[in-house]
């Protein structure tokens, strides 16, 4: 009779908990999603990065590997690279002649890694948030560019000015365009757990 009646309690628990449902999720924990749109024709020449300025209380700690910035046909593969303050950067020459790469005044960071020859890699750090601007003293018509960000929530663009920003914590953020032509812009965005916001970045103004 005991045991029959622990069973039912047993069952009763098991019971209430399919009803209740899954346990409630962790508040903070839940994310949103951004998407958007450069209503600009500088993106059909090259990429637009939009970014969150500032996660704030928050630190995001870099890859622990290099990431690639190439050299090859003459050309800085990729065009615009977004990293995390404090990454490591690859600047290995694939190309089949020699390169130069280095960050003219202005930058973010001024460094200059030299004349190296092909195959060889070299690496720079990046530790300072904001725009570098990349040439090479061998080749005047080289040009890319790093942007150091404070977290990874970030977008490039395609060639109709689209982005999207997945993973993004809830709260409002100040959401930042930047693009090689393009003075930059921001809007306040609110993000809702579960949900995707929408923005639009329009009359944007060449830079001076």
């Amino acid at each position: 009779m005991c045991v029959l009646k622990w069973k039912y309690v047993i069952l009763l628990l098991v019971s209430f908990a399919f009803l209740s449902g899954p346990p409630a999720p962790v508040l903070g924990a839940e994310t949103g999603v951004i998407k958007g749109v450069l209503k600009t024709p500088w993106v059909k020449r090259s990429e637009g990065l939009v970014y969150i300025d500032r996660v704030e209380g928050k630190n995001f700690p870099p890859p622990t590997k290099p990431v690639f910035m190439g050299q090859k046909d003459m050309v800085f593969k990729p065009h615009v690279l977004p990293v995390l303050k404090g990454t490591k950067v690859d600047f290995t020459n694939n190309d089949a002649i020699v390169h130069n790469v280095f960050s003219p005044p202005g930058s973010a960071k001024k460094f200059n890694l030299g004349t190296y020859g092909v195959g060889v890699t070299k690496y720079e750090t990046f530790n300072e948030l904001g725009e570098n601007t990349l040439l090479c003293n061998v080749h005047p018509e080289m040009l890319g560019f790093i942007v150091v960000l404070q977290n990874p929530y970030f977008g490039l663009t395609d060639k109709s000015g689209n982005f999207e920003i997945k993973d993004v914590p809830a709260g409002t953020y100040k959401l930042m365009v930047w693009h090689e032509k393009l003075q930059s812009v921001s809007q306040q965005v609110p993000v809702e757990p579960g949900k995707t916001v929408t923005v639009e970045f329009k009359d944007l103004k060449k830079r001076e």
